[in-house]
This record gives structure tokens, C-alpha cells and sequence, in this order.
């Protein structure tokens, strides 16, 4: 009787063993089979919307910039002068990159526009070309494209894992962002999961508190809410927030990302105004042939 018993415990326990075994085979096939689906899904786009403007750091901050995103696989980026035309100097530059890109021009009329001893908050800048882009994407992509559309500025800076951070947006994903308005960093915060508010100083009452940076949007809100759209009459530091509001978004809606908004990935820098004030002198001394007007 004892053998016997011991007979049937060996081969319950074997027979567990056995089932086991077998799920987790299965469970191991379900993952194979997973992983060779997301792979064989084609990546969504993220369309980089940067404008862009005539300065002696211009060429230098898109080449910095194009040195990035050429490490990002499928990317579209939108690059819009303000100028009333098409500038050698950015189409040429273009022309070399291998990035997939849209050139754009747009011209902000001269009332809005910054002289260069005004300080950088005075007058929102780059409004007329984000737009341009939006309308372009309006025209030439579908509602049902997978997009993420992403307003990436030529002087800031850019850690690669934001960009894959932002692919999988469904509707609006945001993160924090470094060295903006005379803070260490601003980010959301992110309770169990959600977004429920803002750690910034500076109006921290705007309904979304956060930088033109720290935020990506699905191509099918573009889409959807045609009337979203950036204004020179908005009051400074609410542009971000304002346009945001088209969506009709809630604090819910926003997807965390950058390990729940914990990490910097992206940072708000700004490249010093370079002076040239020995330029006639270095003609002077040298001549127009030995001193030539090099593009810079």
C-alpha cells in the first residue's frame, strides 16, 4: 500500500512537472511569436517640426541638430525659415543631411518681430512656421497615418531616447524638460500613473505647464482638430498651454514618459549671440580675397 502510494505521488508530481513545462513552452512560443509581430509592425513616423531662423549660429545649430536625429530611424523633419523665400544656406544644408525632410518658408510680418537687444520673452517667435508645418501635414498625410508630431527647436538639446520615448504617443505624451524658465528643469506630476499637475514657478495655473519641448502629439489629433493652431496675440509663456487646449484634453489624457517624468532627456539650452566687430578691420588688413565672405 505504502508503494503504491508513493507510486501515484511521483507521478502526480511528474505529471505537474510535465504541465509545467508545457506552459511555459507555450508561453515562450506567445513571446516569440509577440516579439516577430512588433517587428514585422513598421515604425510610426515622428515628424520634427523645427522653424528656423537667418543668424551667424544658424548653420551650426541645424548641423548639431541633424547630427542627432540622423541616429533616429524614421524620422521626417520639417524645417521652416522665416523668411519671405527659400535661403540657399538652409537648402543646400538640406540637400546634404539624409534625413528625410520638407523645407518650408514663412515670413513673420515686422511688427512681431524681435529686435536683437530685446530680451527673448518679449514676443512669441517661431508661430507662423510651426503653423505652415501643421498645414503641410494637414495636406500631406492621412488621418489614419501613424504619426507622432514633435516641435524640436534648432538650439536645444536632445538625448536619443526621447524619440523612442514619443513613438508609441496614442494621443498626447509629455515628459519633463531641463534648463527652462530659470529652473533646474519643469515636469509634470505623476501620481500612481497620471499626470495631475505641474512642478513649475512661473504660472504654474496654465492648464498645461509645460515647455514647447516636453510634449509630442498624435498626427490623428492634428487631424482631427484642424482649428489647432499657434497665435502671435498670445500672451508670453502661454503658447505651449493655449495650443494644448485645442485638443480638449484632460490631465488624464497625458501619457507619462522619461521613467514617469523623473528623467531629463531633453534640455531648453540656448546659444550665446555671437559678435563679429573686427570683420571690417580683418578686410582692412588682410583684403576681400585673403579675407572672403565664407558661409559660416
Amino acid at each position: 500500500m505504502f508503494s503504491t502510494r508513493k507510486f501515484l505521488c511521483l507521478a502526480v508530481i511528474t505529471l505537474i512537472v510535465l504541465l509545467v513545462m508545457l506552459i511555459r513552452d507555450l508561453q515562450n512560443k506567445c513571446d516569440i511569436e509577440k516579439n516577430k509581430a512588433r517587428s514585422l509592425k513598421p515604425l510610426s513616423i515622428i515628424y520634427v517640426i523645427t522653424p528656423t531662423y537667418a543668424r551667424l549660429e544658424q548653420k551650426a545649430e541645424l548641423t548639431r541638430f541633424s547630427h542627432t536625429l540622423l541616429h533616429v530611424p524614421n524620422i521626417h523633419w520639417i524645417v521652416i525659415e522665416d523668411s519671405p523665400e527659400k535661403t540657399a544656406l538652409v537648402q543646400n544644408f538640406l540637400n546634404r543631411t539624409r534625413i528625410h525632410s520638407t523645407h518650408l518658408y514663412v515670413a513673420t510680418p515686422s511688427e512681431y518681430k524681435m529686435n536683437r537687444t530685446d530680451p527673448h520673452w518679449l514676443k512669441p517667435r517661431g508661430v507662423l512656421q510651426r503653423n505652415a508645418a501643421l498645414d503641410w501635414l494637414r495636406e500631406n498625410t492621412s488621418p489614419d497615418d501613424d504619426g507622432v508630431v514633435y516641435f524640436g527647436d534648432d538650439d536645444n538639446a536632445y538625448s536619443l531616447q526621447i524619440f523612442e520615448e514619443m513613438r508609441n504617443t496614442t494621443k498626447v505624451s509629455i515628459w519633463p524638460v531641463g534648463l527652462v524658465a530659470d529652473l533646474r528643469y519643469e515636469r509634470p506630476k505623476v501620481t500612481n500613473g497620471k499626470v495631475t499637475g505641474w512642478y513649475t514657478y512661473w504660472k504654474p495655473d496654465r492648464p498645461f505647464a509645460t515647455d514647447m519641448a516636453g510634449f509630442a502629439i498624435h498626427l490623428n489629433l492634428i487631424h482631427q482638430h484642424p482649428e489647432a493652431k499657434f497665435s502671435n496675440v498670445v500672451a508670453a509663456g502661454r503658447q505651449e498651454s493655449t495650443f494644448l487646449t485645442f485638443f480638449n484634453l484632460t490631465l488624464d489624457d497625458l501619457e507619462p514618459k522619461a521613467n514617469m517624468c523623473t528623467q531629463i532627456l531633453v534640455w531648453h539650452t540656448r546659444t550665446e549671440r555671437s559678435n563679429t566687430p573686427y570683420e571690417e578691420a580683418m578686410v582692412k588688413l588682410y583684403g576681400a580675397d585673403a579675407y572672403p565672405n565664407i558661409e559660416v
